[in-house]
């Protein structure tokens, strides 16, 4: 429902002697709060309302939207949600997780585009950017691999494991050939810690070393292997454990 046609419907109620929701005001105030002072006025909750106004026309989505940041911590992680664990909340149906998801596809088709026509190595904040956009708020550990030509050039971004909350299944020698598949020269590891904690573990560093392992004979260099934290991350060249 579009605002024009919320303000016509409120004023033809009014002049019928019914009231207007209550709602009707806030969503226009909120939407001229955001469209005058931009996303920084507004709190978390706040934006995760005007996401639900267009899939929930009819309701005050406020309780909705408290209860999700409640729920998930922040806009973020509220948006990083697997649809299953948005289900879990009442009141929120199959088009709302929609508009949520949409955001962040959005979000992560904005991030990829800033690495998909720069060599990766160049531009390392910018992948650094991408990842923490596409894994930093996961709830369970994912581990991606960014495979480029011989230039540097992302020519694949792919999930090969999703697991636990703190552990997915990875096997160098099916990274190594999916990576002859697309004919890549060099590959970034990366996977994250739904703990936050970008920390390497000794399994990350044994694991790493694996894979280098295994491309050495087939010249595919591994450039590095990131960690990805909701609050940072870590580099294992840059701390130079590879």
């Amino acid at each position: 429902m579009s605002v024009k046609k919320t303000a016509a419907e409120a004023g033809a109620q009014a002049a019928e002697g019914v009231p207007a929701p209550h709602y009707l005001g806030h969503r226009d105030r909120l939407r001229e709060r955001f469209r005058k002072a931009g996303a920084d006025a507004l709190a978390d909750y706040e934006l995760i309302e005007l996401i639900l106004f267009r899939a929930i026309p009819r309701r005050d989505v406020k309780p909705l939207a408290k209860a999700l940041i409640a729920r998930f911590g922040s806009f973020a992680e509220v948006v990083a949600a697997r649809p299953e664990r948005l289900a879990e909340i009442d009141g929120l149906g199959e088009a709302a997780i929609v508009e949520l998801r949409i955001i962040e596809a959005a979000a992560r088709r904005l991030a990829r585009s800033s690495i998909e026509k720069r060599p990766s190595m160049s531009s390392l904040p910018a992948v650094i950017d991408y990842c923490r956009t596409a894994m930093a708020f996961l709830d369970r550990e994912e581990f991606r691999i960014l495979f480029l030509d011989k230039k540097n050039f992302l020519i694949a971004d792919e999930v090969q494991g999703v697991g636990t909350v703190d552990h997915a299944p990875v096997y160098p020698r099916e990274i190594m050939r999916r990576a002859l598949e697309l004919s890549a020269c060099a590959l970034i590891l990366v996977h994250n810690h739904p703990s936050g904690d970008p920390e390497p573990s000794t399994e990350d560093i044994f694991l790493t070393h694996q894979i280098i392992a295994v491309g050495k004979p087939l010249k595919i260099a591994v450039h590095d292997h990131l960690v990805i934290g909701k609050h940072g991350h870590a580099s294992l060249k840059e701390m130079r454990l590879i």
